[in-house]
């Protein structure tokens, strides 16, 4: 299969110089990548001494042989036109079911919390006043 040229990548820089990206990574293509990787920018392993052990075509191969692509299947939707009886005990077990009621939650105050008075004594602090 034939590829298309996109066109070269060059790109101007803000002094006003050249860069062709696509020299530069065709001259850099056997330079060892910067990192633990082992790789060079090919692709390709490297081993000790920067020695190629397997080329970027051989990885890519065993890539590909390992994880089969997944087949297109067609999944139809079905349509369910009675419950099953499981659902069905389900629903009705849930129909029976007792919900506790909820407390009331009003504002208003019982008997027994009366309106308290507040007063101030000598040292600042704030008590209930007595009604006596």
């Amino acid at each position: 299969m034939v590829q298309k040229s996109k066109g070269r990548k060059i790109y101007r820089t803000m002094q006003g110089k050249q860069v062709d990206l696509d020299l530069l990574i065709k001259r850099n293509e056997h330079v060892p990548a910067v990192g633990n990787a082992k790789v060079n920018a090919r692709g390709d392993e490297l081993g000790p001494g920067g020695k190629i052990i397997r080329k970027r075509e051989e990885v890519v191969q065993d890539y590909y042989q390992k994880n089969k692509p997944v087949a297109d299947e067609v999944v139809l939707k079905q349509s369910k036109t009675q419950p099953i009886a499981d659902d069905i005990a389900e629903m009705e077990q849930l129909d029976n079911e007792t919900v506790p009621e909820k407390p009331s939650t009003s504002n208003k105050r019982t008997t027994s919390q009366k309106k308290q008075t507040w007063i101030e004594d000598s040292n600042g602090n704030f008590k209930p006043k007595d009604n006596k």
